[in-house]
């Protein structure tokens, strides 16, 4: 290679929740196909170790904190621009049932569902990924990017139990959706990956045997086809997703 030859650097990837379960699996599929990442979650022992491993893949900045936390988003969002800007934002960290006061149900019914965890439930699930997607759009915005934002079955279907986790990702879906008309250079998919072999899903079902559900690595690759195929933005199930040939669905 001659002085005037030069490689692009590696695209950047901004995934939170990437502690454990799906988004550790999105940001382990990234990884092996060359992203660089900045991962974040809540409990800094897990994310050390996600740390660890991904690093000896790929370059990694590991911020442990809450992406409620104004502050913490802003570093997340100045580490992403440090690696050279964002081209992807996987919106992934979640609440089950907020701040889970001690002696409630998993999964309260909405008539019981004490109102200050109701309110951080909305805010880890809905009002920070949007807060967070304002501060990168600056960054996907220069590079074309994607949003990728996780929802779930439980924001378009009426089950008894899920009424606060359902409603927390249907404003995220409509926000989704209105973010893919406002932002029309941009890919915007929210994603229900269906039931998976993850802790949240355990401790929504305790008791349950979710030995048959597919783990998380098994969905991670079927989400990084959107970016491949540069999939039009929209809501899709992951199901779906891997029952349809790649063919066709590139193009806006």
């Amino acid at each position: 290679m001659n002085a005037a030859q030069h490689t692009d650097p590696a695209p950047v990837a901004l995934v939170t929740g990437a502690s454990r379960g799906l988004g550790l699996a999105l940001a382990h599929a990234l990884a092996a196909e060359g992203w660089q990442l900045v991962i974040t979650a809540r409990g800094a022992a897990e994310l050390a170790e996600a740390e660890t491993a991904l690093a000896a893949v790929t370059k990694v900045v590991a911020l442990p904190g809450s992406i409620v936390d104004d502050d913490h988003r802003a570093h997340l969002a100045e580490a992403a621009e440090g690696l050279g800007g964002a081209s992807l934002l996987v919106n992934n960290a979640g609440s089950l049932n907020g701040a889970a006061t001690p002696g409630t149900e998993p999964l309260p019914r909405l008539a019981d569902f004490p109102l200050p965890d109701l309110l951080e439930l909305f805010e880890v699930n809905a009002l920070a990924p949007i807060a967070l997607t304002q501060l990168v759009l600056p960054q996907l915005r220069a590079h074309s990017g994607a949003v990728l934002n996780i929802s779930s079955d439980a924001a378009v279907e009426p089950y008894p139990g899920w009424g606060g986790y359902g409603a927390s990702k249907a404003a995220l879906d409509l926000a989704t959706a209105v973010l893919d008309r406002e932002e029309t250079q941009l890919r915007v998919w929210a994603i229900d990956p269906g039931n998976m072999r993850t802790r949240m899903l355990q401790e929504a079902s305790p008791g349950e045997d979710i030995s048959g559900e597919p783990l998380p690595a098994q969905v991670a690759p079927v989400l990084l086809g959107l970016l491949r195929d540069r999939t039009p933005s929209g809501r899709y199930r992951a199901e779906d997703l891997a029952a349809a040939p790649a063919a066709g669905r590139g193009g806006r």
